[in-house]
């Protein structure tokens, strides 16, 4: 009975461990190579601080912060609103995380102008 609960418990661990690392919290390099984020808790919400950009890259520089009010749904998906102090601007946001593969889209003016980036989870 012991050796099965310490099984469960071990299990348990690892699923944990497992979910973690395919959450969206980690360091993320987007898709254009121009920039290296590390994306964290910061209080009650979520940040993306931008940890490294390819030297020319305009208007974006390390240490710049997207603060993300954000809620997970079901496979990966997050949803709710990012606010750039640098730019003052507040977008629309949906964030889906596949392992080490993540996509956001971010939309401003009711969902009129909208990108998307895509990013792969730094190791």
């Amino acid at each position: 009975m012991r050796a099965m609960i310490g099984t469960v418990a071990y299990l348990a661990v690892v699923f944990a461990t497992e979910a973690n690392a395919a959450g969206i919290e980690g360091q993320w390099a987007r898709g254009d190579g121009n920039a290296k984020v590390r994306i964290a808790s910061c209080g009650s919400d979520i940040c993306a601080t931008n940890t490294w950009i390819k030297p020319g890259t305009p208007s974006e520089k390390t240490g710049d912060r997207l603060v993300m009010t954000i809620k997970p749904g079901a496979d990966g998906n997050y949803t709710g609103n990012a606010f750039d102090p640098q730019r003052n601007l507040t977008y629309r946001i949906t964030v889906t995380v596949n392992g080490d593969r993540m996509a956001t889209r971010g939309c401003i003016a009711v969902g009129l102008l909208c990108k998307s980036v895509d990013w792969t989870r730094i190791h």
